[in-house]
């Protein structure tokens, strides 16, 4: 470090000056060399001796106020804000000292007139960070002793009194504490007398005993383990304690976690109760970097709750299971095929005794998907084949369609050139396709699965269908478009009802063959938009102008009546008309029409702007859309000599000033109706009272979202994209991967409450209407569903934070399921409070956890949950 041949033997015998660092002369390197050793042209370089004590890299030091050394006793002294870094190691401090002969840098804090500490020393050996009063480090050896030190290792920090750190990075610790908390003074930590950290892999302790607020707690671990590795660990999940109500006192989701390798990996949690519940899950996951990626989830549950276990007549047993599969493949793996999945499947019972979460409890279906497509490249053509699932868990039915697929020849043009010169003859513009369905259903109740009984509604079916298409530019804005389709439906089976009137139910006879129905339709439409513009004269008015879009279609079709033989009459009603079934009802494909239409269908939507002025937009106005859309379609039969024209469909869509989002729509019946409800031939405003149609059904949806703003908002939103650049999952993995965090979301709302969010407020409101007839047939009903839903959240302080979802239903008159939850943010640790105060699943929780992942089993929680059976 300093140059032995040195010509300095003056500053031995005067006295050492503080030389200020910025006034020390720049000398050239080989100005200190002997004359014998300077580079020249004309000689060759003789090798250099180096000295025996020097190091084997380059030492960078510097300081803010002096830099003091001692050529003969090789030292030198470093005051105010000292920094020296050496290789991959950077010591910084108030004040060092450093001797080459023994190897030895020095570094200690500085303290001011009060004793305050300040500038502690820091050693960074480029993987962690230490925090310390003085530091005792051998550039030679790279043994360190450091006293008062506080260094991070991952989610963790380990204070020590002193520490012993050996060259490859170990740690040895004595009186030591090890917490989450990043505070200089801790909220909470595990006091332990000897430690040890190995870098990038764990921290080992022996005894420990857990410390809140500086105060001993009476509980004592023997050992503690603190991994700080990342990647796959095979071990041990710690079990989680609470007490439920309905089942006891429990342990819950501890198992063992199985680290298979690069590709795949197993979790096995199982959950044990006082009363005798019991359950078991097991999570194998797969993945395959740019291939595929997915995972299992197995769950099987022994339910014993309601009373004492010893009384059989007080207590409910239930044996469950679920199993949910997802699958996704990137896309860029095999292009032009792709494999998905996403299955969820079990009893109708296991939500009831086994999920805590609204969501999931509330939602009373499940449904299942897999998915294969294959399109071939430089082909027409593709194909897909799927199998479905729906499951509803109130009246326990069960739809499961496999297989489902299809094969589709996309649109061929036989007429066309192949080399196309100038402008297209109409001919060339005539395409020709050819879609193919096929499905087989099975319909049964949950009871009869694996049992015979469950094939007998088994019904398969293949559906053919060859459009031609033709679009014709007649004007500048107004388009033609002839068509013709012809559809045949291919079944195995006919089923025919017999009503029964002493019993009042049907009889069903099923009769198997090969079965075929047929559909023909042609026609032609005229589609064009018109626009309208309205400017207001006044320059200062603050609505400019208002656009109105209008986009009419009028077409004409025929279709024949080719599925007449498909139906068949019964007499089932007192007003003696009969009722009309078909062989083919509850087919995957139904039946084909029953009557001939030769007539009009005819449409109209309407779009709504305005333009107002701004001074926030650069060209000083914007534009605020009045109406999405506003419709209204139906048609005319010329081919029936009764209910020619067909009830109008109304529809209107808008986002009110990007806050209301408005929904509604309805149909109109054009007929009147007789004393017992049945239409007859006669238009409603032929009546009594004049009237444009009788309303059968209407709805309306209102939604809007209110929220203060976030503070950090840019902040989370640069990190989310960051986040996005740097991961390396396909995007169907990253989708994947959502769902599940809004999942744990759901389970967990008090674990995701944003603290940076002052309020927020979400509203929504929904009415339907439906009019009709009782089963006799001599009364109107008129149903009017009516809901108010609203969810939010607000802070009573910067720490606490009450969250709350509800609604009303105005045809019950009563509140809808109902949760709260009041977080509290702990700094280190968060406490939720969840509620269901009311209904059929009423529940009350509390939870205090520590925020670090490393953490999370060191969890307390109480439970209790009330079933209404």
């Amino acid at each position: 470090m300093f140059p032995d041949r040195a010509r300095l033997a003056d500053s031995a015998k005067k006295p050492v000056v503080a030389i200020p660092k910025d006034s020390l002369p720049r000398i050239p390197a080989d100005s200190l060399l002997p004359d014998s050793l300077k580079m020249r042209s004309d000689t060759t370089i003789r090798p250099i001796r180096i000295s025996k004590d020097s190091l084997s890299a380059p030492v960078y030091y510097k300081a803010k106020d002096s830099i003091v050394m001692f050529v003969k006793k090789k030292e030198f002294h470093l005051y105010n804000k000292a920094d020296v870094k050496y290789e991959q190691t950077q010591l910084t401090g108030n004040t060092m000292d450093f001797n080459q002969a023994s190897g030895i840098l020095t570094s200690r804090m500085g303290l001011d007139t009060a004793g305050k500490p300040f500038d502690r020393a820091v050693l960074n050996d480029g993987t962690t960070s230490s925090e310390m009063d003085s530091v005792q480090y051998n550039f030679t050896s790279g043994k360190a002793m450091i006293f008062q030190t506080r260094a991070q290792y991952g989610e963790g920090y380990v204070s020590s009194n002193r520490v012993k750190k050996q060259p490859d990075n170990t740690v040895f610790g004595f009186r030591n504490g090890y917490t989450t908390c990043n505070l200089d003074t801790p909220h909470f930590a595990f006091r332990a007398k000897k430690i040890k950290v190995i870098p990038d892999k764990l921290i080992v302790s022996g005894p420990a005993n857990l410390e809140i607020e500086g105060i001993p707690t009476p509980l004592f671990i023997p050992f503690a383990i603190f991994p700080i590795s990342h990647g796959q660990r095979t071990g041990l999940l710690p079990p989680q304690y609470v007490v439920n109500q309905q089942k006891g006192i429990g342990l819950e989701n501890g198992g063992y976690y199985f680290g298979l390798g690069e590709y795949l990996d197993l979790t096995v949690r199982g959950d044990v109760y006082s009363y005798g519940s019991w359950g078991l899950t097991l999570s194998p996951t797969y993945r395959k970097r740019y291939k595929y990626n997915g995972g299992f989830n197995l769950a099987f549950a022994n339910t014993r709750a309601g009373g004492d276990p010893q009384i059989k007549s007080e207590y409910t047993v239930s044996r469950d299971f679920r199993v949910t599969w997802s699958h996704s493949m990137d896309s860029k793996a095999r292009p032009g095929t792709n494999f998905g999945a996403s299955v969820n499947f079990g009893t109708s019972t296991y939500n009831t005794y086994n999920v805590t979460d609204a969501y999931t409890r509330l939602n009373n279906n499940m449904s299942s998907s897999i998915n294969y497509s294959k399109s071939w490249v430089g082909k027409p053509y593709n194909l897909t084949l799927a199998m479905g699932h729906n499951q509803n868990n109130s009246t326990r039915e069960v739809n499961i369609n496999f297989p489902d697929g299809s094969f589709n020849v996309n649109t061929l043009y036989p007429f066309q050139r192949k080399e196309l010169v100038g402008t297209p003859k109409w001919y060339e513009k005539i395409g020709i396709s050819y879609n193919n369905l096929f499905r087989n259903n099975i319909n049964f109740v949950d009871s009869t699965f694996g049992t015979p009984a469950m094939f007998d509604n088994m019904k398969a079916g293949m559906q053919h269908q060859i459009p031609i298409t033709l679009s014709i530019p007649v004007t500048r804005n107004i388009t033609l478009s002839p068509s013709i389709n012809y559809t045949e439906k291919w079944y195995l089976r006919q089923q025919q009802l017999t009503w029964l009137p002493e019993k009042q139910k049907f009889d069903t006879t099923t009769t198997n063959g090969f079965y075929r129905s047929s559909a023909a339709s042609m026609g032609a439409s005229l589609a064009t938009a018109i626009y309208g513009m309205y400017a207001f004269k006044n320059k200062n008015s603050y609505v400019q102008r208002i656009r109105h879009v209008m986009r009419p279609n009028l077409g004409f079709s025929y279709s024949p009546n080719l599925g007449k033989n498909d139906y068949y009459y019964l007499n089932i009603d007192s007003s003696g008309r009969p009722t009309q079934f078909s062989y083919y009802d509850g087919s995957p494909f139904g039946p084909s029409p029953n009557q001939t239409f030769a007539g009009l269908t005819f449409g109209l939507d309407n779009n709504l702007e305005m333009r107002v002025r701004s001074s926030k937009d650069t060209s000083g106005s914007k534009k605020i859309k009045l109406l999405d859309g506003f419709g209204i379609s139906s048609s005319y039969n010329l081919a029936v000599d009764s209910f020619q024209l067909a009830p109008f469909a109304l529809n209107a869509r808008t986002n009110l000033f990007d806050k209301v989002n408005l929904t509604f729509g309805a149909t109109l019946d054009p007929y009147q109706l007789d004393s017992f409800g049945v239409r007859i031939d006669k238009y409603v405003w032929k009546g009594e009272k004049f009237s444009i149609g009788r309303l059968t059904q209407a709805n309306i949806a209102v939604s809007t979202s209110f929220q203060s703003q976030d503070p950090k908002a840019k902040e989370k939103q640069a990190q989310k994209d960051k986040m996005a650049e740097e991961g390396d999952l396909p995007p169907d993995a990253m989708l994947q991967e959502q769902q599940r965090q809004a999942q744990l979301m759901r389970s967990n709302p008090g674990d995701y409450v944003d603290f940076d969010i002052p309020w927020r407020l979400d509203l929504s409101y929904s009415l339907s209407y439906t009019r009709g007839r009782t089963n006799d047939r001599l009364r109107d009903t008129t149903i009017f569903n009516q809901y108010l839903g609203f969810s939010g959240d607000f802070s009573l302080t910067p720490k606490w934070k009450v969250v709350l979802t509800s609604g009303f239903d105005f045809r019950l008159m009563q509140i809808s399921y109902t949760t709260m939850t009041i977080s509290r943010d702990l700094h280190c640790w968060q406490m939720s409070v969840n509620l269901v105060p009311f209904g059929s699943y009423r529940q009350f929780s509390i939870t205090i956890n520590p925020k670090a992942g490393i953490l999370r089993d060191l969890r307390i929680n109480r439970t209790r949950q009330f079933f209404d059976l």
